[in-house]
């Protein structure tokens, strides 16, 4: 069973399937299997809120959209950059949005998980490609509203934490006007824990 990230939970069956599948012999039950795995959980989360705050970990500076830029000319800069997905600046330099694959696949009609081959078959198989629909809207119009965001300040576990409750990717770091300084991707936060 997935949670709503879309992750998986781990069951006693799991574990035990996984057990049998290791070479050799495995000494342990599925309980102490479960103590071993949160006690581990523990001092990884310890370890990742020892790391530091949001500007130890971020890329700056950060590529940006704006607001009224078509959605194929953004599309042609994340493609350029190999970025899936950036904030979206209003005319004051200030985060109003993000937009990232998740929110082109919705506007097009598929789940925001869905793969680049569903893309491709269901285009395929539709008269006048979906994606062609894109062509006369701005970023204002695809973006996902309000941005979440953080601060230069924010420990590290708590961009984690953000991350898996919103279900997103990238987390713009804001100054107290709300512009962009950084961001943090799950990459980010991945290397971080890896000492980078």
């Amino acid at each position: 069973m997935k949670d709503q990230c879309g992750l998986m939970d781990l069951t006693e069956d799991d574990v035990l399937d996984a057990m049998r599948s290791m070479q050799g012999f495995v000494d342990i039950t599925p309980g102490t299997f479960r103590e071993i795995y949160a006690l581990a959980y523990d001092l990884a989360l310890k370890r990742v809120r020892s790391q530091g705050k949001a500007e130890d970990i971020m890329t700056a500076p950060v590529h940006c959209l704006r607001k009224g830029m078509s959605a194929s000319e953004a599309a042609a800069l994340m493609a350029g950059l190999g970025i899936s997905g950036a904030p979206v600046l209003d005319g004051e330099g200030r985060i109003c949005g993000v937009v990232s694959e998740k929110d082109y696949l919705r506007k097009m009609g598929l789940p925001g998980t869905a793969s680049f081959m569903t893309v491709v078959s269901t285009c395929l198989s539709t008269p006048g490609c979906m994606v062609a629909d894109l062509r006369g809207l701005l970023v204002g119009d695809i973006m996902s509203s309000p941005p979440v965001v953080a601060s230069r300040e924010t420990p590290v576990a708590e961009l984690s934490e953000m991350l898996a409750r919103h279900c997103i990717n990238r987390l713009p770091i804001c100054d107290d006007e709300g512009c962009p300084v950084g961001i943090v991707t799950r990459t980010d936060l991945v290397g971080s824990m890896r000492g980078r």
